[in-house]
């Protein structure tokens, strides 16, 4: 199964506004990582970012989460432009993956969850599944004999 040019331009602008969307949103969460006001997203007991991102978990290494999600986000819309199908997906797939630990740390050992990680969580799932099928879609190769 391939898909003509125009459906492929199609999911290929998908997958990068999804990405700036992505930016945008980890953007939000690394401005909550450094403030110290009362949170746009303190819900409850169950839903506030600040707790999150105040946590141990919120860095690698000094580096906040949220930033390497700029940085992941930045990556697969740039990988998207280029055609790079494949990376796309592989980098997509590796942001998942990522998300789906910190949701594991929310659920399990936080006991709360950040409004903006769970946006992020779908957006990156969303790219995951639409890079899917962007790159079955492609067309084969020819081989030459």
């Amino acid at each position: 199964m391939w898909f003509n040019r125009d459906v492929q331009k199609t999911l290929r602008t998908l997958l990068v506004l999804l990405s700036i969307l992505g930016v945008v949103v980890s953007a939000l969460a690394l401005q909550v990582h450094y403030s110290t006001k009362l949170e746009p997203c303190d819900i409850n007991a169950h839903w506030d970012c600040g707790i999150v991102n105040h946590s141990s978990y919120s860095s690698i290494h000094g580096v906040p989460v949220a930033a390497v999600g700029i940085a992941g986000y930045l990556l697969i819309g740039l990988l998207a432009l280029l055609r790079k199908r494949d990376w796309t997906l592989a980098a997509a797939v590796a942001g998942l993956c990522y998300a789906l630990y910190l949701s594991h740390v929310e659920a399990s050992i936080l006991q709360v969850w950040c409004l903006y990680c769970v946006i992020s969580q779908c957006i990156v799932a969303s790219i995951v599944i639409l890079a899917a099928v962007s790159l079955a879609g492609r067309p084969k190769r020819q081989s030459t004999p």
